[in-house]
């Protein structure tokens, strides 16, 4: 799946370009890592890249070679986290040209959290910026 995507310079830090034009509905990547219990994650200081899979298991995403961790929060997103069968898949929602930085809505409580305290920088909410 390499010549999907890139990781490259986004206005936030790292993202994940599309390379290669992206039909909607399509899996782009898997959101991956070790799986943690509730227990393990409380006892985490570092939450940012944890990604909840359901009342049990959390997926720890913070590894490098787990490239979904560089798709960036999007408050109007041209993909999604699809969660089946303990798998988190990313898909675009809609057709996603090459360039084009692929993102998704992390959520409200993520949002809450990490993004609101700083102010979102996505191409919804800072309309002046490119993208």
């Amino acid at each position: 799946m390499g010549d999907t995507y890139r990781v490259g310079r986004s206005r936030t830090g790292l993202g994940l370009f599309a390379t290669r034009l992206i039909e909607k509905g399509e899996f782009i990547v898997e959101y991956d890592g070790p799986r943690l219990t509730n227990d393990e994650v409380e006892e985490r200081r570092n939450t940012r890249y944890l990604f909840t899979v359901n009342s049990r298991w959390t997926v720890d995403g913070s590894p490098r070679w787990n490239l979904a961790r560089y798709i960036n929060h999007c408050c109007r997103p041209n993909a999604e986290a699809v969660i089946t069968r303990g798998r988190i898949r990313i898909k675009a929602r809609k057709r996603i040209r090459p360039g084009d930085e692929i993102a998704y809505h992390y959520g409200k409580s993520y949002f809450d959290a990490f993004i609101a305290p700083k102010g979102c920088k996505c191409p919804k909410c800072e309309p002046g910026a490119a993208g």
